[in-house]
């Protein structure tokens, strides 16, 4: 793509800012903050990426992915205000699923071990835990708020946090997992995803490209279920005070 035809697409930033100021829904400067910032980072990362992929040093490899789980945490726990604690939480369950989903796919050498396979999709797994981390946050203050009389019944009649919290977890988990499970069903059907596109766009063939969406799609889905229930695990009794009742 030309420096030309990249500088057009800013006409659908603009598009959006025209509605946005016709409808008045005052998203003009978040439109035109997010539009610098994303372009900025994209080309930065461009930049990073291109000097990774040239020398790949093991070192620089672990240390983006790093950055990658730093700040997947960080905006993940945004949702989760007043949690004290909750950030190490998150961090945990997203790096276990990094190195559980990165060492499934090196370990069955589904994935060459180089830089070029190794970061990318290592990025799509850690955005994908953040995703559900937030998710599963969002719906678990929702459904402790909602069941707050039953969970207080439970402890009261010798429950442990665990027992009388676990239906809530178990629909928060749920509720997390569902926009990766509503995408399995309509994958190829309503869209096509971003890696099988940037794939053909490239010039591969779409049966290549299809071979390596179904292994993101696959891998995605036991990432979503396992930072779901790791976060579930490590995290419960934060609703609870030390006397272990809710707070």
């Amino acid at each position: 793509m030309s420096a030309v035809a990249l500088g057009f697409t800013l006409t659908f930033i603009m598009i959006t800012m025209v509605l946005s100021r016709w409808q008045k829904l005052g998203l003009e400067k978040d439109i035109a903050w997010g539009t610098i910032r994303g372009a900025l980072q994209l080309l930065f990362i461009g930049y990073v990426l291109h000097f990774v992929f040239q020398t790949e040093h093991l070192g620089l490899i672990i240390g983006i992915i790093a950055i990658m789980i730093m700040i997947a945490t960080q905006n993940a726990g945004k949702r989760a205000k007043g949690l004290k604690g909750i950030h190490w939480r998150i961090a945990a369950a997203i790096a276990i699923t990094e190195i559980l989903t990165m060492g499934l796919m090196l370990g069955l050498q589904i994935i060459k071990p180089t830089t070029q396979f190794i970061i990318p999709i290592s990025g799509m797994t850690i955005g994908s835990s953040m995703i559900v981390c937030g998710l599963f946050l969002n719906q678990m203050n929702r459904e402790v708020g909602s069941s707050r009389d039953m969970i207080d019944a439970l402890l009261a009649l010798g429950a442990t946090p665990k027992q009388a919290i676990q239906q809530a977890l178990q629909r928060s988990v749920k509720a997390s997992m569902i926009p990766t499970i509503d995408g399995m069903k309509t994958v190829g059907l309503v869209q096509l995803p971003g890696m099988m596109t940037g794939m053909i766009i490239a010039g591969s063939s779409p049966i290549e490209a299809v071979r390596y969406q179904i292994l993101i799609l696959f891998a995605f889905t036991a990432s979503a279920a396992m930072t779901g229930i790791i976060l579930s695990i490590l995290s419960y009794k934060l609703w609870f005070t030390k006397e272990m009742t809710l707070k």
